[in-house]
């Protein structure tokens, strides 16, 4: 596969729900439902199996059938970024390679999140060994710093480290610190790097400072009113108009938020489209009852927003 140019990935990337069958696997069919129609609804690509994709939850083999799936199922791999990262190196080697044979535009590798306040040369070693054996595989890496899950940061001497060390293969980074003055600095700082916030409170700035756009779980619902923004900040820059279309966009950014959000966007998703199933939730999580499901969704329908 020829490996998509690091500064053609850009724009708004859903990080995508999974919804699971009766059986507790990834429903490949409602889930190829879903990635379509965020894409023909405003979303220029998919973020798989992240941390709104529940990733940890599932095996290798379900995380690499899932992505298969997709793929066969017409979802162009160029317009996926697939997340690979694993607390077991050896798994996250598997799932990275496997993603890059497929022709993904980035594979996304969260840190390994088991151990604690682990030292920058031990964080360096997990990255730098994680590309050593894939060998001369070519793929884009983007590293995935969210240290309220994950418990380990990605601080900017190692982020240096390995673009010095690894140039061809560190191509981007999700900053789901939710710390604007972080993703800032790492658009200043690391020329080149595709930075992506990861939350759409943020897409304006971003974007406006040179980052690549943003890989959101608000995408799951809101992808025509954060596609609205982007394609208005490519085709017109800022402004006024701009900066509407973000606050709504942030308004609604925290409506989403009022409620455990991967339940509450699959409960909000399987009443759209008629299908309870959907709002089934993968353990440790759990489904939304149907009051709280109202409480969630009275405020989106009082503000005028729809689903597509």
């Amino acid at each position: 596969m020829i490996r998509l140019a690091p500064q053609d990935i850009q724009g708004t990337f859903a990080a995508a729900l999974t919804f699971v069958d009766p059986h507790l696997a990834p429903d490949a069919g409602a889930c190829l439902t879903h990635c379509r129609w965020l894409l023909e609804n405003g979303c220029d690509g998919i973020a798989l199996l992240g941390t709104t994709g529940e990733a940890a939850s599932f095996s290798v083999a379900e995380r690499r059938d899932l992505l298969d799936a997709l793929i066969a199922g017409g979802v162009p791999a160029e317009r996926i970024i697939a997340g690979t990262g694993a607390a077991a190196l050896s798994d996250a080697v598997e799932l990275t390679a496997h993603a890059a044979r497929a022709g993904v535009a980035a594979c996304l590798v969260i840190p390994p999140f088991y151990f604690k306040e682990v030292p920058e040369d031990g964080l360096f070693a997990s990255y730098a060994a994680l590309i050593e054996r894939l060998g001369g595989t070519d793929f884009n890496l983007f590293l995935y710093h969210f240290p309220q899950m994950s418990a380990v940061p990605i601080p900017h001497p190692v982020i240096r480290r390995l673009r010095e060390a690894f140039p061809g293969t560190v191509a981007g980074l999700k900053d789901s610190s939710g710390d604007l003055k972080n993703m800032l600095a790492l658009i200043e700082g690391f020329p080149g790097l595709r930075i992506f916030s990861g939350t759409e409170r943020y897409l304006l700035p971003v974007l406006e400072a040179g980052g690549a756009g943003c890989i959101t779980a608000g995408g799951n619902i809101t992808s025509s009113e954060i596609g609205r923004l982007y394609r208005h900040w490519r085709d017109h820059g800022g402004g006024p108009e701009a900066e509407a279309l973000q606050r709504r966009v942030t308004e609604l950014r925290g409506l989403l938020e009022g409620a455990p959000m991967i339940a509450a966007m699959k409960a909000l998703i399987a009443r759209h489209r008629e299908t309870p199933g959907l709002a089934r939730a993968m353990p440790p999580q759990r489904p939304l009852g149907e009051a709280e499901a109202e409480a969630f969704g009275a405020p989106l329908e009082s503000c005028g927003f729809t689903l597509p």
